[in-house]
């Protein structure tokens, strides 16, 4: 949706403190602002989706130049190659992200469509985030020691090389987020999930250069073997890639015309309320990412647990050296298996919650809460289309999508097996993870980020007390097994607090429409998983057979049966007559209109 697009309002007879009672719309009643938001959500999809596949295939070629579970030095560049993002999210991220939009867009009415504002904002917030930067890449070497757990003086020393060629990344991902929020806040939401598709081109190229340079990891010690060209290659190139991500940014951001400037003197600028908001926010973030670094620190004792032949999984014994190994996800196959369980999220549910937050954001500004309940419903119902579909996916194909980072190791097999559990486990997470999200977002609109500090800290404590009794009570080779479930409990603990509170403050915004969505969203996932599961053990998905032997018959199976599942699910949601399947589909369909004469949408 444009920002320019006024949201509709609450007809005049129903109370603002009352529940919708029919939230639901027909599909060929469209208004003008949902076409709009429609073709804001699809270009945002097509971008995250195109980012989303490259990362895949970034991590699939990472795996091969230098292993998942095996080899250690992959986990040792995922802890340095994460910890930048983490930072950035733990100083400002959430200050980017939620609380300063709908400042920009209050400010974007102004006489000079806010270029002062926006210039003084940006010119703080560089200055800010170089002076993060700076600090904790001097601090790169304490870091990787209070963030590891029983690393070797050997893998902390690479390690810290490591974060020394990617800790600047901190810098140019808060410019990305500032300038993409400035962009947003305009309306102007394609370039923001765009730009993630040339960061991914270039850590693609990198690791290409890299195989070309070093050739495939195929097993051994290559913690020992590793070079300074390696480093350079491989860290230099990811970094660069978050680098021009930022910089391609400006090229739409000059283009609104706002002739943004370096500007000082920030008295006037109304910071003092945002700063009790962003106050909320910054608290927020440093608990959670705290949190997330302290939880990593625990899964990175499984790399530890492979550097000592006295620890084995259960049933490995007599196994070789890289077999048992590779049984031992760490960091790395956790990461791998996160990125599988977001992407639903990712490219169907941020990409609509951004433009709907907009809406959100000019209905609260409107003591509109009858638009806003709607506008919630709306969301949570649209989005158990694709999330559904993609949970029934994801447990039928775990095996073969685990075995996509399995490497060309001997050991790949196992690897995948590994990665596939963790998926398996991780997915379960998908529709909690979305809902509380979304919810969450309905309180930064309000301007409210007290209850998201409330409920974000509350889960961010469950997650490391859940993750810390596993790291004490079990064996080092458990932990990332752990980690996963603890994942899961505390995503479902936290959708159920924020419901309670998100009812509590704006009234009853139709969860029993919702609940509805997602019984009759799953019945449809488990007719299409069945149909699913039944090709995937014909390609021997279950069985160790044609679907294991590589990684492209893994992609092979996954492609089919999805190709399988997906005509199946829009039909059983057809029979069903799911009223939100239009919506659902309308992002995709809208950019690939043949799909939608084959799904059969309105």
């Amino acid at each position: 949706m444009s920002s320019s697009t006024a949201p509709r309002r609450a007809p005049q007879n129903t109370p603002d403190d009352a529940p919708d009672a029919a939230p639901d719309r027909t599909p060929d009643a469209v208004p003008e602002g949902e076409r709009r938001a429609g073709r804001s959500t699809a270009i945002m999809a097509a971008g995250t989706l195109v980012s989303r596949v490259l990362g895949f295939v970034r991590a699939a070629l990472l795996t091969i130049a230098i292993g998942t579970t095996v080899g250690t030095v992959a986990d040792i560049f995922e802890v340095a190659n994460s910890l930048p993002n983490v930072i950035y999210l733990l100083l400002m991220g959430g200050v980017f992200n939620v609380v300063l939009v709908p400042q920009l867009i209050k400010h974007a009415k102004d006489a000079d469509r806010g270029a002062d504002y926006t210039s003084r904002l940006m010119t703080l917030s560089v200055l800010v985030m170089l002076a993060a930067t700076v600090l904790v890449t001097v601090a790169a070497a304490p870091l990787m020691h209070v963030l590891t757990r029983e690393w070797t003086p050997e893998m902390l020393q690479l390690g810290t090389v490591f974060a020394l060629w990617c800790l600047p990344q901190v810098f140019f991902y808060g410019m990305y987020a500032m300038v993409g929020q400035i962009l947003n806040a305009n309306g102007r939401f394609g370039a923001y999930m765009w730009a993630p598709v040339l960061n991914n081109v270039v850590a693609i190229g990198a690791i290409g250069l890299y195989l070309v340079m070093f050739g495939a990891y195929a097993g051994g010690d290559l913690l020992g073997e590793w070079t300074t060209a390696q480093t350079l290659v491989l860290a230099g190139g990811h970094t660069l890639g978050v680098v021009l991500q930022a910089l391609i940014l400006f090229l739409p951001l000059r283009g609104l015309g706002l002739g943004l400037r370096p500007r000082f003197g920030w008295r006037g600028m109304g910071l003092r309320h945002t700063g009790r908001i962003a106050g909320y926010t910054l608290v927020t973030m440093a608990v959670s990412n705290i949190v997330l670094l302290l939880s990593h620190r625990f899964i990175n004792g499984a790399s530890a647990a492979r550097e000592d032949p006295a620890i084995r999984v259960p049933g490995t014994e007599g196994w070789s050296a890289d077999l048992a190994e590779a049984a031992i996800p760490g960091l790395t196959a956790y990461n791998q298996a996160m990125l599988i369980s977001v992407l639903p999220h990712s490219v169907f549910v941020l990409s609509l919650a951004t433009v709907l937050f907009n809406r959100l954001a000019r209905s609260m500004g409107e003591g509109d809460h009858a638009e806003v309940r709607r506008t919630t419903a709306s969301g949570l119902r649209t989005f158990a289309a694709p999330l559904m579909f993609c949970l029934a996916a994801v447990l039928v194909l775990a095996g073969p999508l685990g075995r996509l980072f399995g490497s060309t190791a001997d050991s790949a097999q196992v690897t995948g097996m590994a990665v596939g559990a963790l998926i398996l486990v991780m997915s379960l997470s998908m529709p909690f993870r979305s809902g509380s999200f979304y919810l969450l977002r309905v309180f930064y609109a309000a301007e409210d980020a007290r209850i998201p500090m409330i409920v974000q800290v509350s889960t961010s404590f469950v997650t490391l007390a859940l993750t810390a009794a596993g790291a004490f009570l079990l064996p080092l080779w458990a932990i990332t097994y752990w980690a996963v479930v603890a994942s899961v409990l505390a995503h479902a603990y936290q959708f159920v607090l924020v419901h309670v509170l998100a009812v509590r403050r704006f009234g009853d915004y139709g969860f029993g429409h919702v609940l509805n969505a997602y019984a009759q969203t799953g019945v449809a996932a488990v007719v299409a998983g069945a149909a699913g599961a039944v090709v995937a053990g014909l390609m021997g998905a279950y069985s160790g057979g044609f679907a294991w032997s590589t990684i492209l018959s893994a992609l092979l199976t996954c492609a089919v049966v999805g190709t399988v599942m997906a005509p199946v699910y829009v039909a059983a949601l057809r029979v069903l007559r799911f009223p939100e399947l239009d919506a659902a589909l309308r992002p995709l369909v809208g950019r690939v209109p043949a799909l939608g004469r084959v799904l059969g949408a309105r």
